[in-house]
This record gives structure tokens, C-alpha cells and sequence, in this order.
């Protein structure tokens, strides 16, 4: 049977057909569909878990009863799983272990673009990489029987393009009927890392390496595609896609394996021809091993080192560095002239965004503050990742730093014993907080902070397509469970200081916001109010009054899209409001009112 997949819905496939038993993740793009669509099988278990390092957790202990457990992020996931990612690495496992890493080479979605194929190295573990969503259904079964082969987690490392792009799947397997049951075995010097333990598990991961690079001289995923010697490239993921487009009269010699690298492999390859080019997204990953080995090779001095690939900066790097004979092409139409010629959309949160109110509010008194004391910053916001990074984009302006999940609590607490006297807010999201916020929480009230926390809970894990989190009350399989009551959590960890305010109503939350500024002692504020495109609540739409509006154009601060310009006159587009009432309550001359109905009413 053949479906048309992307290759994140192919993963989830093929490790399903492949005996999965156990999956666990957290969102982030690109690898969040991945888990959405495990979660639709019912004869297993998938889970959204608070963070990265409590999915790794969860995988690798269902893995030591030795059922298949498969564990997903993005890239930067790693970054907060890497403690028992390591660990995984020294014990081993006994039933298949496997981590799908998803970069993000381009930074469509995230704040670097790290290149995690450097991760499996430190690691020592094995690394495949499909190059479309056939591979990707195929690499699955094969990466659990290398983990079970060789006691070792294994990484699966896809791209945004590999991970989001469609194409044409063979689904040719069905899932085993008898999949593994769970059984665990006691063994102290495999699953117990002492030092005495680990010590002698160090040197198995070493012999373990040994093993794989030999395997990987005869692995199926690693395959020589025989064409002109000129030319010889060395290529894997989607890469290998471009570079086959750019050079089709090339040898190829394309990795599914791409560590430990086959090394005999390579050199049979490089000795048959003239030049040997390696073409890679990011890293020089691939192409500094080989020069390691002795052997003369090409790539990154023309390939670009950041950013996506595709087939023009392949062509132009080819043809710099003379790899081949190119036909004259007809001259592509310049991308920034036509993008320059499209109308200017910023991005912007949604209309009715429970997020408006809050970062409003916090622009307006941070000007103020500002004004007050020329030359200070007055009033610091230190933000998180969330739909609610957008504050940081005009006419907002309301975030001052953001660098990774859950860091804005500490960063607020470093800034307030660096001994700066401004104002500091520390603003996070409900799904974040739960993530990696609680220990920052923590820390503050340990270290006696005086800094004031926000966190807006809008009851979803939003920016990543609405999934549930441990506050949410629901599980990935939309079965009923107990949801995290954060005011109660916030409580427990020692904060007395503490209020819930609704997101919908401007006069709360700058009361709130500036009695908690101006108290000397931690303070956090739950700012409350259901996600738009999740509660679909509407109310009747607003309506500018001509007559009445001074066009002093304060309801333009918002950042609503709703709210729009027609020649001289502000308008609010029916279509697009949500009836929230933030332009109406903070309207001067009170010239928005809800949209009357022809019986008369609203």
C-alpha cells in the first residue's frame, strides 16, 4: 500500500509497525508531529512529558524492561535531556532505545541552529539519517534491531525539510502481533552508574564503537551510486536530494549511517575518483572525519556552514569550485525584490490572544518608568519561549531578553544579584513553567528574590499546535488525568505572595502588575485566560465610531490584527475579532462598541 507522508509521519509509522511499545516527547518544532500521530494508537503508550529530560527518562526505563520505547525532541531538546542521554549511552539497554532529534538547519522555529549529529559522537552511539518519508518509515525498524544488537541508544537525526516534507511512502509491513512484554531483569553493574559500574561500562561503549563501525561498512542505509570519476560526493539526509539534483553525472557514496562513519567504504570510494566532495547542511561533521583519516576532500570552503541547503547554493558552489559542467540557466527572478514588493505583515499574536492585555500593559509601564528616570532602563522584562516571544516585536516591545526554555526566572534573578536596581519581571508560559520553571521558582525563593514572575496561562501548550501539558488535564491520548493546579505548586515551593488575575481585563492586570513592582518580596501573578484558537470563544465583534474615534491611535499598541487602517480612519475587521474588549477598555474616548445586531441587540 502506498500513502503520500511527510517524514515525521512516517517515523511514527514505522516505529509503530516496528514493535514500538513506549513513546515519549515534548513539542517543539519539527518534530511534534511525530507523537500527535503515535497518540492514535491506542495499543501503545504516548506521552507528552514536562520536558525533554523526563521523556529521555521515561524511554530508557521502559527500554531496561526490554520493550521498544522511542523518545522524541528537537534539537534544543537535547540540549535539556543531555544528562540522561549520556547515561544511556554507558548502560546500554536491553530492549531498543531510540531518539529522533529533529534540527532545524535555518532556524525557522527555534533559537540556533545546532547540528546534533555532533551529539551522537560525543555520545558514542550510532547515527542514522533518512533523506526522505520512505527512509524514514524504513530506518525505524532497522535503527531498534541496531539498538538491541549492540546494547546502545541510537539517534535518528531528521531535518525540518525531511521531517515536514511529503512524499510517496511504501507501507509494507504490519505490526508484529507479539510485541515484547515487559520484563525487568536486576543488574547492578548495567543499570547502577557507580563509579565502580560505569568505570567498566566506559570501556564497553568504546568496544561497542568498534563493533558498529564495523557494521557500518555493510549496513544496507550506506550505498555507492556508480556515475562519472571525475567527481565523487559524499552526502546524507536531504543534501544528498540537492547534491543529486546539481550533479547527476557524480559518484555518490550516500550515508543512512553517517557515524560511526564506514571508513573502509570511504576510501574504496575516494580512491575511484579525482575529487572527493563532501556536501553537508551545517557542520563539517562528515567532512572533518575524512580529512582526519588522511584523505584529501572538499565541502565546506564552498558549501555554506549555516542555513539551509538547497539546489541554487549547491549550484554556485559547484560551479565556484568547478565540481562540474553546468548548462547556462535562466536567471531566477531576485527573491528580496519580490518579497520587498509584498505587503509588510510583522508577526503578530492572535486576535483575541490572552497575551495582548499582559504585554500591553507591561509596554505602557515600562515607558513610563523610562520617562521617570532618563537614562535607566526602568522596567526589565525577561521573557521565555511561547507564543508570547512575540511581545518582543513592535508595537509591544515587551521583552527584553529570551534565550531558552525556562530561562527567564533565572536570568531575572542573575540580573537582581548583579545588583541592578530597575524593576524586573519575569514573564513565562503555563506549558514552559512546567517545563523548566519551577526549579528557577525555586531558586528565587531560596535566594530571596524580590523580582516579580508572570505566568500566563492560556491552558495549552500554544505555539506548538495546542498540545496538553501537566496542567491541561488531559493526556496525549485524550484520556481525563489530574491537572497541576499552579497556583497550589507555586504555594509549595515558599511563595506567599501570590494572585491570579484574569488576561481579559486591563484594569486587574495594571493594578496587579504595578502593586507586585513595588513590593519588596517575590510576588507571582497567574495571569489567566483560555487560549483563542483552542476555546473559540467569540463574543459580538467590535466597532470603531468614526464620529467619536481622536485617532490618537492607543488601541494600535495592542498589536491586533483586527485593528486596521482604511485611509484616514481605524477599523476593526468583523471577520478577524475575537470580542475581547482590550481595545474597548483602554479606548480614551470610549468610540468602541460592540457590533449591534438588526433586532438591536449585540
Amino acid at each position: 500500500m502506498k500513502k503520500l507522508l511527510s517524514g515525521n509521519e512516517s517515523i511514527a509509522l514505522g516505529a509503530y509497525h516496528a514493535g514500538l511499545c513506549v513513546a515519549a516527547a515534548y513539542p517543539g518544532t519539527p518534530s511534534t508531529e511525530i507523537l500527535e500521530n503515535l497518540s492514535r494508537f491506542k495499543d501503545i503508550h504516548a506521552e507528552w512529558a514536562p520536558n525533554e529530560k523526563v521523556a529521555f527518562e521515561v524511554g530508557l526505563g521502559a527500554c531496561y524492561t526490554g520493550v521498544r520505547a522511542l523518545v522524541l525532541m528537537k534539537h534544543v531538546g537535547l540540549n535539556v535531556a543531555a544528562d540522561p542521554f549520556m547515561a544511556a549511552a554507558v548502560t546500554g539497554v536491553c530492549g531498543g532505545l531510540v531518539l529522533v532529534s529533529a534540527d532545524d538547519p535555518g532556524i525557522h522555529s527555534s533559537q540556533n541552529e545546532q547540528d546534533n549529529r555532533n551529539l551522537a559522537k560525543f555520545a558514542k552511539i550510532a547515527l542514522l539519517e533518512p533523506s526522505d518519508s520512505q527512509e524514514a518509515y524504513d530506518i525505524m525498524p532497522l535503527a531498534f534491531d541496531i539498538s538491541e544488537r549492540f546494547d546502545t541508544p541510537v539517534m535518528v537525526r531528521s531535518t525540518t525539510r525531511i521531517s515536514h516534507a511529503k512524499t510517496i511512502v511504501d507501507i509494507n509491513r504490519d505490526r508484529s502481533a507479539d510485541c515484547t512484554q515487559a520484563l525487568f531483569r536486576k543488574d547492578m553493574a548495567k543499570f547502577v552508574t557507580l563509579p565502580v559500574n560505569a568505570r567498566h561500562r566506559q570501556l564497553i561503549t568504546f568496544e561497542r564503537l568498534d563493533k558498529l563501525a564495523e557494521y557500518s561498512e555493510t549496513c544496507s542505509l550506506n550505498r555507492i551510486i556508480q556515475g562519472g570519476s571525475d567527481i565523487g560526493v559524499i552526502s546524507s539526509c536531504v543534501a544528498f536530494n540537492y547534491a543529486r539534483e546539481v550533479l547527476p553525472q557524480a559518484s555518490f557514496l550516500k550515508l543512512g549511517m553517517s557515524y560511526p562513519l564506514p571508513q573502509n567504504m570511504i576510501r574504496r570510494f575516494a580512491a575511484s575518483v579525482k575529487r572527493l566532495v563532501v556536501i553537508e547542511e551545517l557542520d563539517p561533521f562528515i567532512e572533518e572525519q575524512i580529512r582526519a583519516m588522511g584523505i584529501e576532500v572538499e565541502g565546506k570552503a564552498f558549501i555554506p556552514g549555516t542555513g539551509e541547503l538547497n539546489r541554487d547554493i549547491i549550484r554556485n558552489a559547484a560551479r565556484k569550485a568547478g565540481w562540474g559542467v553546468f548548462e547556462e540557466q535562466v536567471p531566477a527572478p531576485d527573491l528580496q525584490e519580490l518579497v520587498s514588493a509584498l505587503p509588510k505583515r510583522p508577526p503578530l499574536l492572535c486576535s483575541g490572544c490572552p497575551h495582548i492585555g499582559v504585554f500591553s500593559v507591561l509596554n505602557s509601564l515600562g515607558l513610563r518608568r523610562r520617562s521617570a528616570e532618563p537614562g535607566r532602563a526602568g522596567l526589565i522584562i525577561t521573557g521565555d519561549i511561547g507564543c508570547y516571544t512575540l511581545a518582543a516585536y513592535p508595537p509591544l516591545s515587551a521583552m527584553d531578553t529570551c534565550a531558552c526554555m525556562g530561562a527567564g526566572i533565572g536570568q531575572a534573578l542573575g540580573m537582581e544579584k548583579a545588583g541592578i536596581s530597575d524593576k524586573l519581571i519575569a514573564v513565562i508560559g503555563d506549558s514552559t513553567f512546567l517545563h523548566s520553571g519551577i526549579t528557577g521558582l525555586i531558586n528565587a525563593v531560596y535566594n530571596k528574590s524580590q523580582m516579580t514572575i508572570a505566568i500566563l496561562d492560556n491552558r495549552t501548550t500554544a505555539m506548538t499546535g495546542h498540545q496538553h501539558h501537566p496542567g491541561t488535564g488531559f493526556t496525549a491520548q485524550g484520556e481525563e488525568t489530574y491537572a497541576v493546579d499552579i497556583i497550589s505548586l507555586v504555594k509549595s515551593c515558599g511563595v506567599t505572595n501570590v494572585h491570579e488575575v484574569p488576561a481579559f481585563d486591563i484594569r486587574a492586570i495594571r493594578t496587579a502588575l504595578k502593586e507586585a513592582i513595588d513590593k519588596p518580596e517575590l510576588v507571582v501573578l497567574v495571569i489567566r485566560g483560555d487560549c483563542i484558537a483552542i476555546s473559540r470563544k467569540k463574543a459580538a465583534a467590535l466597532a470603531i465610531d468614526a464620529q467619536k474615534c481622536a485617532r490618537c491611535d492607543i488601541c494600535l499598541g495592542l498589536g491586533c490584527s483586527a485593528l486596521q487602517k482604511a485611509g484616514d480612519e481605524l477599523v476593526i475587521d468583523a471577520q478577524i475579532c475575537s470580542g475581547c474588549t482590550l481595545c474597548q477598555q483602554i479606548c480614551p474616548g470610549r468610540a468602541i462598541e460592540p457590533v449591534l445586531s438588526k433586532e438591536g441587540g449585540s
